[in-house]
This record gives structure tokens, sequence and C-alpha cells, in this order.
């Protein structure tokens, strides 16, 4: 509760100062440059409480597109909501409901929708791809079907589909019985770790490191953690070195749009790396789906052997999306069939989220090169011509969450204002 209360008088005080950032941005920012369509359509956007949502509305905004944005009620508050780049705005259910499929549907045909582009949280892509059937003979969608999103969302049958296509992956289990983890012959000076298949907002920073030294911690970490048929985790192995991270929007197995990062669990920072040996995994695997939508893959290129290894898919879009915020191509390389890849422009300055920054000039070391990091770069919500979007994620849509989650006596690990939520136990 005092964490909670300390946030919403943290943010009170600084709402000044936001107030005049966003006006000093609109007065000396450069106007967006617009290049319109000759074939504008309607575009319907999920995920609305999502910074990666936003950038997505305001190019195809600026391409002459005209934007629905949609999101649960519980994000009703989203400051996106607000952005001039979005002309209409809709509540649904939660993508786990029996009546988002329908929902999304009359939506679709209310608005007379051309494309769906789902920017869906990890909770929803599985519900997105179940409601494509329903949606596809009334728009494109573009994401990938059900069987599809499944595998590739699934860490341990990503990682055979990768291995059997000659691409690297760290060795793997999947695991389905603690039991399994006690009769697991660890190799000598390797280390593995355990992640859950499901989505696990707080669990998945635990990298506890299991090994042949380690034994009854092995058998202890496995057994708190209620592994089961219906609940399946992958024993991975530990590789060290430097992760990376990657977007890619692909057309019937082809990239289209492309971009990587390097990457932590903590950081949110994005900057294009050329990665020849990323991209050319990436390539291989989305060729071999043959599918339309977003996939978004995570790598470590090992200290070891410096070679590159896919850790995990994650079937939606990145919020690395956000370093395309001033390319003219992006709404023609979501949009358009057989167009070339586009990634993000040589004059892109990296993107990162002002409030995480400033909260890590404070607690961490290095301030130097943080504030630097902070004047190279350039924040992820606000823009100049679109003021309204950052003011109000950080002084309505984050207040509104901190208020609901006070009343609920929940608590929260961390807010997050790139994704525009709390981080909490069960949250999506």
């Amino acid at each position: 509760m005092i964490r909670t209360v300390a946030a919403l008088v943290g943010l009170a005080v600084t709402l000044p100062v936001d107030i005049a950032a966003a006006g000093f941005a609109a007065i000396v920012g450069s106007r967006p440059t617009v290049h319109r369509t000759e074939s504008p359509r309607t575009v319907l956007i999920s995920g609305g409480k999502m910074t990666k949502a936003l950038q997505l509305a305001r190019s195809f905004h600026l391409a002459g597109h005209r934007v629905i944005m949609v999101e649960s009620a519980k994000y009703r508050f989203t400051g996106h909501r607000f952005s001039r780049a979005v002309d209409r705005f809709h509540c649904v259910p939660e993508p786990g409901d029996s009546d988002y499929a329908q929902a999304l549907l009359d939506i679709v045909q209310r608005e007379n929708v051309d494309v769906f582009v789902p920017v869906a949280s990890p909770a929803a892509s599985i519900h997105d791809a179940d409601a494509k059937a329903l949606l596809d003979p009334h728009c494109e969608v573009i994401h990938g079907d059900s069987d599809t999103v499944r595998m590739v969302d699934d860490k341990s049958r990503f990682s055979e589909h990768a291995a059997s296509l000659g691409l690297r992956v760290p060795d793997f289990r999947r695991i389905t019985d603690p039991a399994q983890i006690e009769e697991f012959e660890f190799p000598p000076g390797r280390e593995y770790i355990l992640k859950r298949i499901s989505y696990n907002p707080v669990g998945r920073m635990d990298l506890t490191r299991l090994s042949a030294l380690t034994p009854e911690r092995n058998t202890r970490f496995a057994r708190s953690l209620h592994i089961s048929e219906r609940d399946p985790w992958i024993l991975q192995e530990f590789i060290a070195g430097q992760e990376y991270c990657t977007h890619g929007t692909v057309k019937d197995g082809r990239l289209q749009v492309y971009c990587c990062c390097v990457s932590s669990a903590f950081q949110v920072n994005y900057e294009m790396v050329d990665k020849p040996e990323i991209l050319s995994w990436v390539e291989t695997f989305v060729s071999s789906l043959g599918v339309s939508g977003q996939l978004s893959f995570d790598f470590i290129e090992s200290a070891a052997d410096g070679h590159i290894y896919a850790i995990e898919c994650n079937p939606r879009t990145h919020s690395a999306i956000t370093m395309f915020y001033d390319h003219p191509d992006l709404a023609a390389a979501y949009l358009d069939d057989g167009h070339p890849v586009i990634v993000p422009r040589t004059t892109a300055r990296p993107t990162y989220w002002i409030y995480h920054e400033l909260w890590r000039l404070v607690t961490e070391g290095g301030r130097k090169a943080r504030l630097c990091s902070i004047f190279r770069g350039t924040d992820a919500i606000l823009a100049g011509w679109d003021p309204l979007p950052y003011l109000l994620v950080h002084h309505l849509q984050i207040p509104s969450l901190l208020v609901r989650n006070l009343s609920a006596r929940r608590g929260w690990s961390r807010i997050d204002f790139n994704i525009g939520k709390l981080v909490e136990n069960g949250g999506d």
C-alpha cells in the first residue's frame, strides 16, 4: 500500500514537468512526414494500452489510413485512445472471454474494417489466433493461425521445430513432472534453467541455475514450481553471452519488417544493431511457416563459441517496433504484399521510456552513461504533433491502475510504462 501511494504522489509531483515537456515538444518538434496512400484502409489495432499499439496507430495514420483502437475495460483509460492518430476507440472483453472474438467481429462490421493488426499481450496471442478464424471472411488478419501460434508460443515445440530446420537452439527437455529433474543427467560443466511454458509475468525473471553439482537444489526448486502435464515447463541449457531481441512482420512467410536490438530481462531501450547470423536465422524460420503475422524472437550470442542460439519466439508485436517512429514505409510494409523488407532508418534515434530511464538514473550506477543515453535517444511515447498520449499515460492510465490495485489490495512488482500496466501476479 505504501509503495502504491508513493507512486501516486510521485506521478502527481511530476505532472507540471510533463506538461512543460509536452508543450516544449509541441512548439519545437518537427512536424511528421506524411505519405498518403492511394488506397486508404480502415485498420483495427488491439492492445491499446501498449506503446507499440500507439506506434502502429501513428504510422498507419500518417500513411492516410483510418485507425480504430480497442482495449479491455480494465485499460479503458489508456492515454493512447486520445492520440490524434486514433479515429475511434472501443472497449472489448478480455481476450480469454468467450465473447471476445464476436466483439471484434461486431467492430469489424460496424467500422468497415479492412485489416486487423493484433498487438497482443502474452495472454492474448492465442485468443487472437482463434479469433482469426471468425474474422478472416470479413477482413485481413495479420496474425498466425491457431496451430502455428500455439506451436511457436510453446517454448519446447518451438525449439523442436527450429532444431528440425538445422537452426541453433539451446539443449532442452520438456518437463511435466518434477521427477524428471531428479532423473535428468546434467552434463558436467553445463547449467540449465527452468522456464514455464505458459506466460509467467513475475516468475519469468527467476533464472535459478541447475547443474550436476546442485542435485538437492535441483529437486527442491523443481518441486516448488507445481509442474504438471497441464502446466509443463522447459528445462533449457543456460548459455552465457549477449542477449538480442528481434521483431519481424511476415507476409506469406516473407519477412517485410525487421529490427534487431541488444536486450536483457530488465532493459527497455531499443537501438538497431546489425547481426547477419540472426537475420539469416529469422528468415529461415519464418519461411518454413509460410504464414502472415508478427513474430518476435529472443536470442543469445554465446560467449563460448560466438554463435547465435534462439531462446524463444513470441508470436506478437515487439516493443522494438518503436524504432520505426520516423519510417515512412512501415504501414505499407505491414499492408502490401511483396513489399521489400524495411529496417529502422539510420537516422532514427534509440527509443526509451523516460520514467524507466529516470528510475535507473537514481537507483543504478553509471549515471553519466545513463544521461548520455537519455540525450542521445528519444522517448517512445512523446511526440510534439501528438502530445496527449504522453501526458495521459503517466497521469491518467497508470494512476487509474494504481488506484484500482490499491482498492483490491493486490500488490504489484513494478510499473511498466512501455506496456502500460502494473506487473502483477496472475496478470496479463
